[in-house]
């Protein structure tokens, strides 16, 4: 069995930096960490491997910085991790970024399962899985809440479909993008941090790409573009109420009622 989880690189704080020209965060800069939801797939990825054997593989597009978020993914128990790194990707949307993925995926020796986080905490498109199995031309389910059944030949999940709750059940290859709180996703562990301390992470540019048509990749390859992108205005305000319980109910009572929430 051979799993590629795909994880992202997100901000760590909500004061980013933003590209005035193209709308684009820049990912070089600030601090990052693992897209949360990526976690519960990495875990389910490491769950089904003790299960029927195989390997786990951890694949990112991003900035070259990305090593540490594979190297973190290491001591977690993933066997490989490679980055896609290379100005060209730069820019992407759902669509050029799911293709260079695909892409990755296919140049790294394929997979019999593919799984992601169903979004990221900072696109939020909750897009990206489900447009990967597309251009691999591969089954998929998303919003996956639970793995029902795994054999070395299919694989059983329920989806959470806003309304309705549906078990799927599909051949490999496939693809699945799992909800959080799934699974609790296992600590990192000192002894593999140990053991992978000087464990490759690989790095593969466009170069490295099977399809070399530019116009698939990175901004250029994008057809949908952000108008407009800016930081939210803080906004902090703190008020202290005086005295007994029944006088403080009161006053937030006039609080809430003058600002026209209830």
């Amino acid at each position: 069995m051979k799993i590629v989880v795909c994880m992202k690189q997100v901000p760590a704080t909500s004061k980013v930096d933003i590209d005035p020209e193209t709308g684009a965060i820049k990912r070089t800069s600030g601090a990052a960490r693992t897209n949360p939801y990526d976690l519960f797939a990495l875990e389910t990825a490491l769950q089904i491997r003790e299960k029927l054997g195989g390997t786990v593989t951890v694949l990112t597009m991003g900035p070259p910085q990305a090593e540490e978020m594979m190297k973190d993914a290491y001591t977690m128990g993933a066997d490989d991790a490679v980055i896609l790194s290379d100005k060209k990707f730069a820019g992407a949307d759902v669509l050029a970024t799911s293709y260079a993925l695909a892409q990755g995926i296919q140049v790294s020796g394929g997979a019999d399962l593919i799984i992601c986080g169903k979004q990221t905490t900072d696109g939020d498109t909750a897009q990206v899985g489900p447009a990967i199995a597309e251009h691999m031309h591969i089954p998929h389910a998303a919003w996956v809440s639970e793995i029902v059944d795994v054999t070395e030949k299919d694989i059983s999940v329920r989806q959470n479909l806003v309304s309705v709750s549906q078990v799927s059940k599909m051949s490999y290859p496939c693809l699945i993008t799992v909800e959080k709180d799934m699974c609790v996703p296992r600590l990192p562990s000192y002894l593999l941090k140990k053991a992978t301390k000087d464990r490759e992470v690989k790095i593969l540019t466009f170069n490295d790409m099977p399809d070399q048509d530019l116009s698939r990749y990175g901004l250029i390859g994008s057809p949908t573009s952000v108008e407009r992108m800016f930081n939210p205005p803080e906004k902090e305000k703190q008020v202290y109420l005086e005295g007994n319980a029944e006088e403080k109910a009161d006053a937030l009572f006039s609080i809430l009622t003058d600002k026209k929430i209830i």
